[in-house]
């Protein structure tokens, strides 16, 4: 199946390139995601006509996530969580409490921008975790877990 994608899209392309996918991926995740649309000779000729707008709203995005990024330097996010003696969490930190917890402290932050490299956190102590607000925007964000006995 030939696309064309409307946005960039990780590990793809970027906007307006004809790219081939299979068509499971295109139809369950490209097409209803409004990410991309199919190559027939007319979307070409609507994508050409709306290529500048399509741009220029993506270049706003990248923006806007570059913005939030910066509001996140230097920040680090504490969590307390019920622990045993050695540390050990019972139960653990997922993606909504990171979420929820940087929501609280003052930066909206949704729980599918948060992104846990070794899945959710089980042990106090300190932990980075990555926020990733565009393709081509992720931030490093330094987690401390503090034990409550």
């Amino acid at each position: 199946m030939e696309v064309i994608l409307l946005q960039k899209v990780a590990n793809l392309g970027n906007i307006g390139d004809r790219v081939k996918v299979k068509s499971g991926y295109g139809r369950n995740y490209l097409l209803p995601g409004g990410k991309a649309t199919l190559a027939t000779a007319d979307n070409i000729a609507k994508f050409e006509a709306r290529r500048a707008e399509l741009e220029k709203q993506a270049h706003e995005q990248l923006a806007a996530a570059q913005a939030r990024a910066q509001k996140l330097e230097g920040f680090k996010l504490t969590l307390t969580a019920r622990a045993g003696t050695e540390g050990k969490l019972f139960g653990s930190i997922g993606t909504s409490d990171i979420a929820e917890g940087v929501s609280r402290a003052g930066h909206k932050v949704e729980r599918a921008e948060v992104r846990l490299n070794g899945g959710p956190i089980r042990h106090a102590g300190d932990h980075v975790v990555h926020l990733q607000f565009h393709t081509d925007v992720t931030v490093d964000l330094p987690v401390l877990v503090i034990a409550e006995e």
